[in-house]
């Protein structure tokens, strides 16, 4: 008998560190796919706003672009598990990268300094990325406590930013943009905390959350550095 407990015992620890093996290998080729599609999309999202720049395309109808925006979201999140879900996040990306475009073309036309201000608006995103990222996996906690929290904020923090812009509202677009810098940062911590954990499986919606998150704190960052220490023509 206690030879037969102590074999089921070892056949049991066997499965168990073959299970977590199976996890950890798992949770890295996430890791792995999605930092790699990150990196390929926003190469392409570079691709396009640089192609907007040159034709010198003219600002979309903010209606346009959200119904863009939403419209290539719903599609990639139906086809997310399929390869036509990389061609929708490819659509996604391209589409945000071109509406970019006419966005830098007026920073660096408007303020004698708005190459600078573009450059640091990137490098500062960059360095926000990496430490977040590199802060969520050495310590490898659990941010999921702030999903409902960063939720809310964003919709709040989005009703806002329509309001400012409807209305003509500088100063509270200024502090739309301190907050999504806030939440988009905590989206970063939560995302990957998740990809590390397990709970987030599918590496092309984690793609999409990461690269919507960079693509808001750049243009807020862009956007405060142009208030603060932006020179006009």
């Amino acid at each position: 008998m206690a030879f037969g407990n102590n074999y089921r015992n070892d056949f049991d620890k066997e499965q168990l560190v073959a299970q977590r093996t199976e996890s950890v290998l798992s949770t890295n080729t996430v890791l792995r796919n999605t930092y790699l599609l990150l990196a390929m999309t926003l190469l392409f999202s570079a691709a396009t706003a640089g192609l907007a720049m040159v034709n010198n395309a003219l600002p979309m109808s903010p209606w346009i672009t959200l119904i863009g925006y939403f419209g290539l979201l719903f599609l990639t999140q139906a086809l997310r598990n399929s390869a036509w879900g990389l061609v929708s996040v490819f659509a996604l990306t391209g589409f945000m990268g071109y509406t970019l475009g006419p966005i830098l073309n007026f920073y660096i036309h408007s303020f004698s300094n708005g190459s600078q201000l573009v450059m640091m608006s990137l490098g500062c995103t960059g360095l926000i990325f990496f430490a977040l990222s590199g802060y969520a996996l050495a310590t490898r906690k659990d941010f999921s406590y702030m999903g409902a929290f960063i939720m809310v904020g964003m919709l709040v923090a989005f009703l806002a930013s329509l309001g400012a812009l409807f209305f003509h509202i500088p100063g509270l677009m200024l502090a739309v943009s301190a907050m999504f810098i806030l939440l988009s940062s905590g989206v970063i911590l939560l995302q990957t905390s998740q990809i590390i954990n397990g709970g987030e499986t599918n590496y092309i919606m984690a793609t999409v959350t990461l690269y919507v998150s960079l693509y808001n704190i750049f243009i807020s960052l862009l956007n405060l550095l142009s208030a603060f220490s932006g020179n006009r023509d």
